[in-house]
């Protein structure tokens, strides 16, 4: 159990420090959701929070790490950290781009308001050019992509003022898992 919670440490590691080094700017990664079919909600949402690169890796016991800002109206009122940790039938890496949306000045207030947090039954819509499942953003999550240039989206919409993207940019992960997405934030 040591070594398999070691090589899970040294892989979710290697991701943290790697996706640096392949993060998009904030506006290229806006525009990779655009040109996925969601441009609409960057215009109608009072906010947003972008995230370029989160990290996830996983064997049984998992984790995944970014940085994001938080826009509202357009504009850049700070940065958010996303962190997850989750249990279950898991293996692989994978890196990916997410979005959040804001429909209204209530749901950015409480994302902004201290630690936010989606439970298991939060949804996501998985972003992909060739196959994708999601039920949640945490669990039962299958997904391949030919490349976060190739995106295309389908499904969406707003639950509890809050809608969220992501794109596949790379690795393979596998799982059926619970846990879930914490975020913070930090006002500029």
């Amino acid at each position: 159990m040591k070594s398999i919670l070691r090589a899970l440490t040294i892989g979710l590691l290697m991701t943290l420090f790697c996706s640096s080094a392949y993060a998009d700017e904030y506006s290229d990664t806006k525009k990779m959701f655009e040109d996925a079919g969601i441009s609409n909600m960057f215009k109608s949402a009072y906010g947003y929070a972008l995230f370029p690169t989160i990290g996830k890796a996983g064997f049984v016991v998992g984790g995944a790490y970014g940085e994001g800002r938080v826009y509202e109206q357009g504009n850049h009122i700070g940065n958010t950290t996303m962190m997850q940790a989750t249990i279950g039938f898991q293996l692989g890496g994978t890196g990916f781009s997410e979005v959040v949306f804001f429909q209204d000045k209530r749901a950015l207030s409480e994302f902004t308001n201290g630690n936010f947090e989606f439970g298991a039954e939060a949804q996501a819509t998985a972003i992909t050019a060739a196959a994708g499942a999601s039920a949640n953003t945490s669990g039962s999550f299958a997904t391949a992509s030919a490349g976060k240039n190739n995106a295309t989206t389908a499904g969406g919409g707003y639950h509890k003022g809050l809608s969220t993207f992501t794109i596949t940019k790379g690795g393979l992960m596998f799982e059926a898992t619970v846990g879930g997405q914490k975020f913070s934030f930090t006002k500029l």
